[in-house]
């Protein structure tokens, strides 16, 4: 967002940046506050959005303590690796210092405001202004807001039971050795993370002289495991060699084609359409082999064939398999292309995701973004090399529990953990730790900190109608969810809150609110339900700068 209104070099506007921690650029998943130095990044130089300088660039101008530390050679380094976390956050931030002084360069007002958190957002329709409240009590007035938070993970018991973790982050807090099996729930990325912060706490890796990796446990953590708890039972795809390392950002609809399939289609956007528009006709000129394989599969037939052929193969062998796969594929420089398809797609139907009906809708949810989070996860190499020490070394186990499994905190400590396994046997299991890593939950309107805007109805819950009444009624009976609307309208509520297209927040008569912008994702995980990163920050701050100053 700052990298846009610099470039503009707009004359007329001054930026003020509130940002509650010390370091600017780096966000949650880039500091502290989400990694430590054995976390790694799911994406490569290549595959980031420009900015100023290249991530080969700027490694080459690092120190010595900081290349030892994160142990980087700059003459084997390229645009192509992956790279701890924490560098990757360093990155952001010297890039961030160099957006400021392009824009002292053309004298663009700047003000930083670090380690100032922000409380409260209040509009004033009365003046065209919107108060910005810190936690220290100071008030300021502007223009425009635009929302750029970031992660957000409430807490709910942590704190309050031993033992119990509402996220993994950050991670400085799951460095402790225990001597019994550890629950997590979860098994993509953010249970990985929490998996090689435990593991380094209760034993350590080590590289043997034929070259295996192996686990050794560290001596009073003689009986620690993980036990990671995932509704199917399967571990997240592996990181290869992207075709097209920005994901065919052109791929997305236009204005024009959106408006004409919902002219055809009653008012909404198909899904299928978009199915087959950003996803089987992909592969009609590159992979047209695979093409006549799928091109009469509807959504769902596609997601069972490919859930299929994961569920009957063990998780851990797949995943050594897959590993192998995307191995040869960045060896060879060619993509495992469906994958890459499935991860256009999500990123193509993120923005007009919010013009779907809800029978639509509740298909996404239900069929294909478990395959897309699935598929998308790009685990990096070095993670997938030490979940397999882990396991070989009896440490790390995975479990299929179902969509109606539940976890009971303890008040002495840990929790009950309530599910039905594969057999369809109820099953209950106490651990003494516990930790959830279902990653960046979509937050409730109601969940905004800014209680202002809630309590003053600037925002409103986001909601997409129903196509038919009678299927509407029917998902009445069952889905607490569904509601039916003054206007005699059937409604399925969906997570966050409601923005155009510009990412404007709107009130619950869509009235438009041009002061302020929301691109803080946990809050319009509804009408965006794709958590693209860097590649979502770009496409939003676009749309966003254009609504800003359309000249």
């Amino acid at each position: 967002m700052f990298k846009r209104l610099v470039d503009l070099n707009e004359p007329e506007i001054s930026i003020a940046i509130f940002e509650k921690s010390a370091q600017l650029g780096a966000g949650m998943p880039y500091s502290k506050a989400g990694a430590n130095d054995e976390h790694i990044t799911n994406v490569s130089g290549n595959e980031i959005p420009e900015l100023v300088t290249s991530v080969e660039e700027w490694i080459q101008t690092l120190p010595q303590n900081i290349l030892e530390r994160f142990n980087i050679k700059p003459d084997k380094f390229n645009d192509y690796k992956v790279m701890p976390r924490l560098l990757f956050g360093m990155y952001l931030t010297a890039q961030f210092e160099l957006l400021q002084k392009q824009a002292e360069e053309k004298v663009i007002p700047v003000k930083i405001h670090l380690n100032n958190e922000v409380v409260d957002i209040i509009d004033r329709p009365e003046d065209n202004k919107v108060q910005v409240k810190l936690a220290e009590g100071q008030v300021f007035e502007f223009d425009n807001v635009v929302v750029c938070t970031g992660h957000r993970w409430p807490k709910k018991s942590e704190g309050k039971i031993p033992g119990y973790f509402d996220s993994p982050y950050p991670p400085a807090k799951l460095e402790f050795k225990v001597n019994h099996a550890v629950a997590v729930k979860g098994s993509s990325l953010t249970a990985i993370d929490a998996i090689r912060t435990l593991a380094r706490h209760n034993g350590h890796f080590k590289d043997s002289d034929n070259n295996k990796f192996t686990f050794e446990l560290a001596e009073g953590s003689e009986k620690f495991k993980i036990i990671m708890h995932s509704r199917n039972g399967m571990l997240p795809a592996i990181r290869f060699h992207l075709e097209d390392p920005h994901l065919l950002k052109d791929s997305i609809l236009s204005e024009e084609e959106v408006e004409k399939n919902k002219a055809d289609n009653g008012g909404f956007l198909s899904l299928d359409y978009v199915f087959d528009r950003n996803f089987k006709e992909m592969f009609k000129e590159k992979r047209p082999e695979f093409y006549e394989i799928i091109q009469n599969l509807s959504m769902e037939d596609f997601v069972t064939v490919v859930m299929n052929k994961r569920e009957h193969k063990a998780a851990f062998d797949l995943f050594k398999a897959e590993y192998l796969e995307a191995e040869e594929s960045i060896e060879k420089e060619e993509s495992v292309y469906w994958k890459e398809m499935l991860a256009v797609l999500s990123f193509a139907m993120n923005y007009p995701a919010k013009y779907f009906s809800a029978e639509d809708m509740l298909r996404l949810q239900k069929t294909l973004m478990p395959l897309i989070s699935i598929v998308i996860a790009f685990v990096p190499q070095s993670s997938v090399v030490e979940m397999m020490a882990l396991h070989e070394a009896g440490i790390l186990e995975i479990t299929a529990v179902g969509d109606d499994s539940e976890e009971e905190p303890q008040e002495n400590g840990g929790a009950i953990y309530r599910f039905t396994d594969e057999s369809g046997t109820k099953q209950e299991q106490y651990y003494e730790t516990f930790v959830d890593c279902v990653g960046q939950p979509h937050l409730s309107y109601r969940d905004l900190p800014y209680k202002s805007l809630v309590d003053m109805k600037t925002v409103a819950q986001a909601k997409i109608k129903f196509r038919r009444e009678e299927k509407a009624r029917k998902a009445l009976e069952t889905n607490d969810k569904v509601e039916a609307g003054n206007d005699g309208n059937y409604y399925l509520n969906v997570p966050g809150i409601a923005i155009n297209d510009n990412f404007q927040v709107m009130n619950s008569l869509d009235a438009v609110n041009e002061r302020i912008y929301m691109m803080a994702v946990p809050y319009i995980g509804g009408y965006n339900p794709d958590y693209s990163g860097l590649d979502f920050c770009e496409a939003a701050s676009e749309r966003i700068v254009k609504s800003l100053l359309p000249n």
